[in-house]
């Protein structure tokens, strides 16, 4: 059972597989064994390697490993597994999450309710009844946090007075909406916590207009009077505001007077109603918060800010609101206030945020750099922090760039940055743009060409390799334990947007991303614990050897999203992206969105070097793919369970390929989740609204991920 020991090694040191022959691992003590068995999965630990020695079978049983039992992400977790697990430790788990375990039935979730002790549960994304969810809470009489599904069918009136004395007792509360409805919210009179995903379509399979009028007398009122914690997140449609306004209009009669974050996420606009402008004013008079994001037409062109209190805020979020430096300056820092507290910041699409006046400026104007520094200076202990989708440009001046103003946070673990911001200067005219090295590459799977070690010159040496004159190397340099980092064109849209058809066509870069190429991407390897990594629209890419940097020098690199690289008619980096891929050991998701990808047998083999890649996501515009080496691709790697591929094939080498992956695979897989269509079909957005939002959410959409939410939101 070794290799189950290892198979999830996130947080193990690289050293450990090179000890000395003849260690054996029972010979370490019972601290460090415990330690290497919290990453084996919960029911390997239980159903194998318990049965494996009399000491390892006392370990397994420790009741700091199955106190806690995590099962989302386990794909390997079948029903029959889940069963067992249940009865052999279920009276001894007190936190549960099966959060996006999409494949498991209802008849295997409801088992649940022989973990008597359970303290926490997560179940976002399991299938679960009412009837079902009742006679599960009934029996869980310790319940204090639980995150559940409301789908279409729920019926409040079918929770039994037993289901409705647990939930009495539930101080947090994670709800996901699919369906116009209050859910258990009105049942949880002892809420301190809640957060609330609204993920209702505005119409039915059936075409049908859903309205939030069938709310209306279904429930009691909610009880918000112990809130500490409101967070909203809203998919787009009409739908979604239209039901969050009716949980927001008890706030706005009487704000809780612990309240002390409350968050609303919302794309597009939302309008203010009397009812938000009241609550607003309460908050303002009666509250001091740590957490706060509000819709942008709430916050813009108000003093709202200037009125808030703060309490040591450890997050807030002013996407794509229209602040501009000064106010942020004056309303939000205090001019130059320590805000030592504060963790995440998110300044997505804030286009004018380093800009002391919004209205004299255009977008494309140099940033005020001394703003930027007056941000820096007083929140010197940032861990999350997003300025994409905008152009922040730097003016020639000594140590007042954007890229060497950040360096001088030293505790970024994430950073999420507009590509054309890291180009050293304005171009000039009769400047021509740094040919990178290996320029000899052929474009896409031509002749075999050795992009590796031997043909790829240092990335830290040479004229090709990035200098350390280049602010963006000298940024990562002095940010080396980054772990997330996302470099995005300032107009780069994905081609597959939410509940919408495909975009046909997107917006030219940046003109000063035409600087930002290679040897840009190559100074990323320098980050040795970098595990998430997002490139978009960075059109002076030639060649990609930054890529194969990066594959060398980031071990750790767990998740990769690739999109829009070089000239959008060709894809001239593939040779480097494979090689690159075969160094990715431990990578687990990929997602490449690029017009007229070939999907051939060439870039499957070398995908198939990525032993752990679990979740696979295709978007190309006239894309093409070869059936036979998808399904080459699947047999070859035994852990993926996700393949999403949506390119310019038709309709009917769509459909076929995709029966034929569900019924090779299907049975020895459980978690598998296949989805293949056309790009531009017009079925598409009722093809995307079947897929797992686990995945959806965490890979098939293009999104930026940095402070997104604040840090540790659920457990």
């Amino acid at each position: 059972e070794a290799e189950d020991i290892s198979n999830d090694d996130d947080d193990m040191h690289p050293a450990a597989a090179g000890m000395a022959d003849g260690v054996h691992l029972l010979g370490f003590s019972d601290e460090i064994l415990l330690h290497i068995l919290s990453h084996v999965p919960s029911t390997d630990l239980i159903l194998n390697v318990r049965r494996t020695c009399r000491k390892l079978a006392a370990l397994c049983l420790d009741k700091s490993l199955i106190h806690t039992v995590l099962l989302q992400k386990d794909y390997q977790a079948s029903e029959d597994k889940v069963r067992q697990l249940v009865k052999e430790i279920g009276r001894e788990i007190q936190q549960l999450s099966m959060a996006g375990c999409y494949w498991l039935p209802g008849s295997t979730v409801e088992h649940v309710a022989r973990c008597r002790s359970l303290v926490k549960v997560n179940l976002s994304g399991c299938h679960l009844t009412s009837l079902r969810l009742s006679k599960m809470l009934s029996a869980l009489q310790h319940l204090r946090s639980l995150a559940i599904d409301v789908s279409p069918g729920f019926d409040a009136s079918q929770l039994s007075s037993e289901c409705k004395a647990t939930l009495s007792r539930v101080r947090e509360l994670k709800q996901t909406l699919f369906t116009p409805s209050y859910g258990v919210v009105p049942c949880c009179t002892s809420l301190e916590k809640l957060l609330l995903y609204f993920e209702i379509l505005d119409r039915t399979r059936e075409g049908a207009i859903l309205s939030g009028q069938l709310m209306v007398g279904q429930s009691n009122v909610p009880h918000y009077q112990n809130l500490r914690v409101f967070y909203a997140r809203l998919a787009p449609g009409y739908i979604n505001q239209e039901v969050v306004r009716l949980y927001l209009a008890v706030l706005s009669d009487r704000t809780p007077q612990n309240l002390h974050a409350f968050l609303i996420s919302v794309p597009g606009s939302f309008a203010e109603s009397g009812a938000t402008k009241n609550l607003l004013d309460s908050m303002a008079r009666n509250v001091a918060l740590d957490a706060l994001q509000l819709p942008k037409s709430w916050l813009n062109g108000s003093s709202l800010l200037q009125h808030m209190k703060f309490n040591n805020p450890f997050y807030f979020s002013f996407s794509r609101c229209t602040l501009s430096g000064g106010h942020l300056i004056q309303q939000v820092i205090n001019g130059g206030k320590d805000l030592r507290s504060l963790a995440s910041l998110n300044l997505s699409g804030c286009v004018h945020c380093l800009s002391p006046d919004s209205l004299l400026r255009k977008a494309e104007d140099d940033i005020d750099s001394s703003i930027l520094e007056t941000l820096v200076a007083s929140c010197c202990n940032l861990r999350h922090l997003n300025l994409s989708a905008a152009h922040h440009h730097s003016s020639e001046g000594l140590g007042r760039h954007l890229c060497q103003l950040l360096a001088r946070l030293r505790h970024l673990r994430s950073l999420s940055l507009p590509v054309c911001s890291v180009a050293d200067s304005a171009p000039r005219a009769d400047r021509a743009p740094a040919q990178p090295a290996m320029h000899a590459v052929p474009r896409g799977f031509g002749k075999k060409v050795r992009v590796g070690v031997q043909s790829c010159p240092s990335p830290f040496s040479g004229q090709a390799g990035p200098q350390p004159s280049s602010v963006f190397w000298s940024l990562l340099k002095n940010l080396p334990f980054l772990e997330h980092l996302e470099l995005i064109g300032s107009n780069f849209s994905s081609a597959m947007p939410r509940n919408e058809p495909a975009i046909r066509n997107s917006l030219p870069p940046c003109s000063r991303a035409q600087s930002v190429g290679d040897s840009e991407v190559a100074a990323i390897g320098q980050l040795a614990f970098l595990r998430h990594l997002t490139l978009a629209q960075l059109p002076s890419v030639l060649t990609g050897s930054g890529l194969v940097s990066i594959g060398l020098q980031c071990q750790q690199l767990r998740s990769l999203s690739l999109a829009n690289l070089g000239m959008m008619g060709k894809v001239v980096y593939m040779p480097a992206l494979s090689d690159m891929l075969k160094h990715c050991k431990r990578l687990r998701d990929l997602r490449l969105e690029q017009p007229y990808f070939s999907a051939n047998a060439q870039f499957f083999q070398a995908l198939s070097q990525c032993p752990s890649l679990q979740r696979l996501c295709l978007v190309s515009r006239s894309g093409t793919l070869q059936p036979d080496a998808v399904l080459a691709f699947m047999a070859r790697c035994l852990h993926v369970v996700m393949c999403h591929l949506f390119t310019g094939e038709s309709l009917a080498t769509c459909k076929s390929l995709q029966q034929s992956l569900l019924r090779s695979f299907q049975a020895e897989r459980p978690a598998l989740n296949v989805v293949i269509f056309p790009l531009l079909h017009e079925g598409l957005t009722d093809v995307i609204r079947d897929v797992p939002l686990v995945h959806l959410d965490e890979i098939t959409l293009f999104k930026s991920r940095v402070a997104e939410e604040p840090p540790n939101l659920w457990w």
